[in-house]
């Protein structure tokens, strides 16, 4: 039976894994693309989550969320200059996250912590970061989708073959497990 913090984890990773096939999907200039100047780039958006998660899952149990390190309206600064840049802060914030998460036990899911003073419980906050992530993720994946065109692979169940889909799984027996691990188990996370 899994537990709250696994499936937890497998939720973060499975949004990682939808940046990550959307960035291999992308030129290096797509990354960069702005619709204007006041919307976002893929690349910033990914600044954006990395100064989140390095600012929230550092020193995760003992000190508020927001750092006072963490500058927030830089994150918003379009400077990123090269793929490479953009993927080594990715993995350092889904690392600092996934790390964080990995070192927790059950027991501290009940403990208190902040974010910007506001008291949460480490549950509150993971359930907090589930909703902001993926927020971000999606937009990450829209981009990508407008960016590719007609070029683009579904990431998940593609146009027009949701019967075929559920045929397939439908024709098989009955299972128990999250979501996640029959990903894990179909090799799809």
């Amino acid at each position: 039976m899994p537990n709250y913090l696994s499936d937890a984890i497998g939720q973060f990773e499975y949004y990682k894994m939808l940046g990550d096939k959307t960035f291999a999907q992308l030129s290096d200039e797509q990354l960069f693309w702005q619709a204007n100047a006041d919307s976002n780039s893929i690349a910033t958006i990914v600044k954006h989550l990395w100064g989140n998660m390095l600012s929230r899952w550092t020193d995760f149990l003992n000190s508020d969320g927001e750092k006072e390190w963490r500058n927030r309206e830089a994150e918003f600064d379009n400077d990123i200059q090269t793929r490479a840049e953009m993927l080594e802060k990715w993995e350092a914030g889904w690392s600092c996250l996934l790390n964080t998460l990995r070192s927790l036990s059950e027991a501290d899911l009940a403990r208190n912590i902040y974010i910007r003073n506001q008291g949460h419980t480490v549950t509150q906050a993971i359930n907090r970061q589930l909703a902001h992530y993926p927020y971000h993720v999606g937009q990450i994946v829209f981009l990508g989708k407008i960016l590719c065109g007609g070029n683009w692979q579904s990431l998940s169940i593609p146009r027009g073959g949701s019967q075929a889909f559920n045929a397939e799984k439908f024709a098989r027996e009955k299972e128990q497990g999250s979501f996640l691990e029959v990903m894990k188990k179909e090799g799809e996370l």
